[in-house]
């Protein structure tokens, strides 16, 4: 029998934290040591809550939902200082390195779009310069200025689609790697197709708008997707 096609993709976007690196730990372990100098905890509810935003948006979350006694900036200052300096030791995930060289061996159009600042960007892929040189371009949403509003508005992933050369791809050919739910609500915004590989300890209930949900990248199928199949 012959493989059920979900969609014939022909680009691809894909988000970066916990999705290509393991930078959503570092995240989490950084917020819940200066939450804790406050007597707070960081439940993992708050963290899902954080996931995928930009960064200020996320500071904002934190402070309202804790109630801490500082402002947005201060918290900025000082958690960008403490993520920035694990950033070089982030990771890449399971299944991650053998898929992106695989679409760009079969010239499939790969690109990346980021609730990150340019500047953690560079920090994040220290030890990844050269697979990260295989996207067609990385879209950094955190200082972009075309990028207005963040996630879960599809702002980000219509923008990445018009970035890639030539005509952009209609939405129902493009297909979005998301971790996080407010990335699959983004994409979903945007009309685009998305599989999403959440965290372990997510709810379930934040994984029904993802086209397709999976433990891990390599559990991908990519002739289900219109795409070549892994040599």
């Amino acid at each position: 029998m012959g493989v059920n096609v979900r969609a014939n993709i022909s680009h691809i976007i894909f988000d970066m934290d916990g999705l290509l690196l393991n930078t959503e730990t570092i995240y989490e372990e950084v917020y819940r040591s200066l939450v804790e100098k406050y007597g707070k905890p960081y439940p993992f509810e708050l963290k899902v809550k954080c996931m995928g935003r930009k960064a200020s948006e996320a500071a904002q979350v934190i402070i309202d939902d804790l109630d801490l006694p500082i402002s947005v900036q201060e918290w900025l200052d000082v958690s960008q200082t403490a993520v920035r300096a694990k950033f070089p030791e982030a990771k890449l995930l399971p299944g991650v390195e053998k898929l992106v060289r695989h679409l760009h061996k079969h010239n499939i159009p790969i690109a990346v779009a980021t609730g990150s600042s340019s500047t953690n960007y560079k920090v994040k892929t220290t030890h990844h310069k050269e697979l990260f040189s295989l996207f067609h371009h990385i879209l950094c949403s955190g200082d972009d200025p075309e990028v207005k509003r963040g996630k879960p508005n599809p702002d980000i992933f219509e923008i990445a689609a018009r970035r890639f050369n030539g005509e952009t791809p209609s939405p129902d050919k493009v297909l979005v790697f998301e971790d996080a739910f407010l990335g699959v609500e983004a994409a979903k915004a945007a009309k685009m197709h998305c599989i999403m590989i959440p965290e372990k300890r997510l709810d379930r209930k934040y994984t029904t708008s993802a086209s397709l949900v999976l433990d891990s990248i390599e559990e991908l199928n990519l002739e289900e997707w219109g795409l070549p199949p892994f040599d």
